[in-house]
């Protein structure tokens, strides 16, 4: 712990101060560490895990499996030293002390970071004030600014013998490198140093990334089967050649006719995200999706039973130090019969409601910048329509697009702060008992709001957009402007742009954050606390504490950020997957680089957080499987009703069964009245020239409903088939369990009694 004051304020019952002098102020370190008799009772108290015995089964991943099969030399795989055993473990007893294994030395039989914990619990459960102004805890200090930090220490040891390296210098020889891209993660170590729940993230992401490879690769295919389609696509032909003869009518009121060849590159490029491969892409995508969340439980389960987290969550979570401290009463727990702090459900559920409806006030606020954004396009388009500039009057609805697409960006990262900070507010007044439900909460507010914030624009183009502009004579308006229409060459390829600008363009701003901003703010801190060391002499600068050393580095603001950017990544690839083939390759690109700067953030520029507890991602993983429930209903109508497949489709059915003349086929002749001079003009839709619609309307709505049906009916079956054929434990770790469990009833059996010489002869 540290702290500044003007006065240095003595502090009783901890080990050890150290002052140092900074400019008018004085830093004063503290460190703490914990009797043999404080670890043992709070690791009864809080549940702590020890070993029992070795396990000495070698543990695989499948890609290690399939490369030995095949008898193909391993690339990915790493020799990385000092390598944490494996045990069978069960909660720790005092009274059973001499059962565990290395109970004969107290200074290694608890791990670095079981030590940290206990040493944290205590300290975030004292109170130091009034109870009912939430008075507790040193985090409670911290924000208060009464103490300035407080972080266990990272490890410094230095030596070059590779089996004297530290842990935190094997992690960054193996692991936070760059030059480690194409290794395994040293999964073990990272959970040995940084504990499980931030290890379970790096095995997520791991985990993820390796999933994003072939998707990336039949994206890849894909594209280049577009780029094929580019060239030889018969209504692309006929745009580009006999364009010159069809005259469009007006985008806006103040807009002029247009020849459909003006847009001969625009529909080619379309072309590469609207072709029959998107069908596949998209069904694949979908059983992509259910497959990896399938196989990540498969490896959540034997990663948390490894870690000794299989039942964290259901028996062993303690409640949170401040809901402990808080609590106005207690109950007794019907699983442990304990008496544990209690907070009432009714009042509970008043403080839930309250900040759902400040969600539901979050969301609304999203929304309205949303039709303001739809305004400011159409707005736009209006005025450089107005220009004298030929290229700018043409590219009008294009540039509107795109800076709409840009401005939409900045308003979804600023009404992201906002809303996190209302969401950490709202969360600690619910005063929920665990962290866990305390983080859930949390997440599930925060991704509501995000999900509307950053799905909101590609969903207005993909299924709103150019849907209700009605037709010439007779459009529709919103606020005395006419209502946004699609682009020239469609609203897919809009959706594509949308995609691509908010996707990448968030990935590369926050990639652009991660490996920068830590090093400006690292390098601050840093000028600043070296201030106090300019009059000392070069010897006594060389030879900076450790304590001060981790002072200087960045404070570890948690994993929520790390996995909200995934799980936005993840519904980009598989919600809208059907416009745009290439954005798993596109997240496959970034989570390369995403592992290496989280890898170097943890390891050089944070200071070492607390080590804490997880069983699996959370509600992370409900969240996932959400989006991809979403994904298979998105792609089924995006195909159906945002893409030419099934006009097309259609057309050939009704046909020679060749596209040609499919332009004229999709083109509608405006009103006589709409136009004033002996030129008709054209438009998109199947009206007749009265304005209604004609039977290929109610024929091809038909056949997109069906689409839709069937799509949907198809890919969850299949689903549930994977489902039900992928057990979500495998046998051999379902095997290990009782196993473990067996040992620990036997470790921790009050009463050990031989049978009697007789009954064993009777029994014999």
């Amino acid at each position: 712990c540290t702290s500044e004051s003007q006065k240095s304020t003595p502090l009783k019952n901890l080990n050890k101060d150290i002052n140092i002098v900074q400019g008018k102020t004085k830093t004063m370190y503290v460190l703490l560490n914990a009797p043999w008799s404080v670890l043992c009772y709070y690791a009864e108290e809080i549940g702590l895990r020890v070993p029992l015995q070795v396990e000495t089964t070698q543990e695989t991943n499948w890609s290690e499996d399939v490369l030995q099969y095949l008898h193909i030399k391993n690339i990915l795989a790493q020799q990385v030293p000092n390598p944490p055993p494996d045990y069978y473990t069960c909660q720790f007893r005092t009274n059973k002390l001499k059962r565990f294994l290395g109970h004969e030395n107290k200074d290694t039989f608890f791990k670095t970071t079981q030590r940290h914990q206990i040493l944290y619990e205590i300290l975030s459960r004292t109170p130091y004030g009034a109870l009912k102004r939430g008075e507790v805890g040193i985090a409670r200090l911290v924000s208060e600014k009464i103490f300035t930090a407080a972080y266990p220490l990272h490890e410094v040891r230095v030596f070059t013998d590779p089996e004297s390296l530290s842990m935190r210098q094997i992690l960054y020889q193996y692991w936070a490198r760059w030059a480690c891209w194409k290794k395994y993660q040293p999964l073990d170590h990272i959970r040995e140093y940084f504990g499980e729940k931030v290890a379970l993230y790096f095995a997520w992401l791991g985990f993820y990334t390796g999933w994003l490879l072939p998707a990336a690769v039949v994206g890849f295919l894909l594209s280049l089967f577009g780029i094929w389609l580019m060239v030889t696509d018969v209504p692309a032909h006929e745009v580009c050649s006999n364009g010159n003869n069809i005259v469009m009518c007006p985008l806006c009121d103040i807009c002029s006719s247009w020849n459909l060849s003006s847009i001969c590159y625009t529909y080619r490029a379309g072309i590469l995200f609207d072709n029959g491969g998107t069908v596949f892409f998209s069904i694949f995508m979908s059983l992509w999706a259910v497959t990896f969340l399938e196989y990540w439980k498969r490896t959540c389960a034997v990663l948390s039973h490894r870690w000794d987290c299989s039942e964290f969550e259901e028996s062993e979570e303690r409640p949170r130090p401040e809901f402990t401290a808080m609590a106005p009463t207690t109950i007794r727990n019907p699983v442990t019969g304990a008496e544990e702090p209690h907070f009432p459900e009714t009042s509970r559920c008043r403080r839930i409601v309250t900040g759902n409806m400040v969600i539901i006030i979050m969301v609304a606020v999203v929304l309205i910048f949303l039709l303001a954004i739809i305004l400011y396009r159409s707005i736009l388009s209006i005025i450089i329509s107005k220009s004298r500039n030929a290229f700018f009057i043409f590219s009008a609805g294009r540039i509107a697009s795109l800076t709409g697409s840009v401005l939409n960006l900045v308003v979804i990262l600023l009404l992201s702060k906002v809303y996190t900070y209302l969401a950490h507010i709202l969360t600690r007044w619910e005063m929920h008992r665990t962290q866990t439900k305390y983080e859930d909460a949390f997440i599930l507010k925060v991704f509501i709001f995000q999900f509307v914030n950053f799905y909101s624009s590609p969903v207005y183009i993909a299924f709103f957009k150019g849907r209700f502009v009605g037709y010439p004579g007779n459009y529709n308006m919103l606020f005395g402007v006419r209502n946004e229409d699609c682009g020239a060459s469609g609203c897919l390829i809009e959706l594509a742009q949308e995609l691509l600008v908010i996707m990448v363009g968030k990935q590369i701003i926050n990639n652009v954050q991660e490996f920068i901003f830590p090093k400006m703010k690292t390098w601050w801190h840093k000028r600043k606390f070296n201030l106090a060391h300019r009059e000392k002499g070069a010897n006594e600068q060389d030879n900076v504490s450790p304590w001060e050393t981790d002072y200087e580095l960045l404070v570890c603001e948690g994993l929520f950020d790390e996995y909200l950017e995934m799980v936005l990544q993840f519904g980009f690839i598989t919600i809208f997957v059907a416009a745009c083939p290439l954005a798993p390759l596109f997240a496959l690109v970034n989570n390369w680089v995403e592992v290496r700067l989280d890898a170097q953030k943890f390891v050089c520029e944070y200071r070492r957080p607390v080590a804490e507890r997880a069983q699996d991602i959370g509600i992370w993983f409900t969240i996932l499987q959400v989006i991809t429930y979403l994904a298979v209903i998105s792609n089924a109508f995006l195909i159906a009703f945002t893409s030419d497949f099934l006009p097309r489709l259609y057309y050939r059915y009704t046909t020679e069964g060749s596209l040609r003349g499919y332009i004229d086929f999709t083109l509608s002749v405006a009103p006589n009245n709409f136009t004033q001079s002996d030129i008709q003009c054209r438009y998109r839709g199947f009206r007749d020239e009265k304005g209604h619609n004609t039977p290929e309307y109610y024929n091809l709505l038909a056949i997109r409903l069906g689409f839709v049906i069937i799509f949907e009916h198809v890919v969850f079956l299949i689903s549930r088939m994977i489902d039900w054929m992928v057990p979500d434990i495998p046998e051999d770790v379902q095997i290990k369990i009782k196993r473990e469990h067996y040992m620990a009833k036997q470790a921790l059996a009050e009463n050990q009694v031989r049978l009697p010489m007789w009954l064993g002869f009777a029994a014999y």
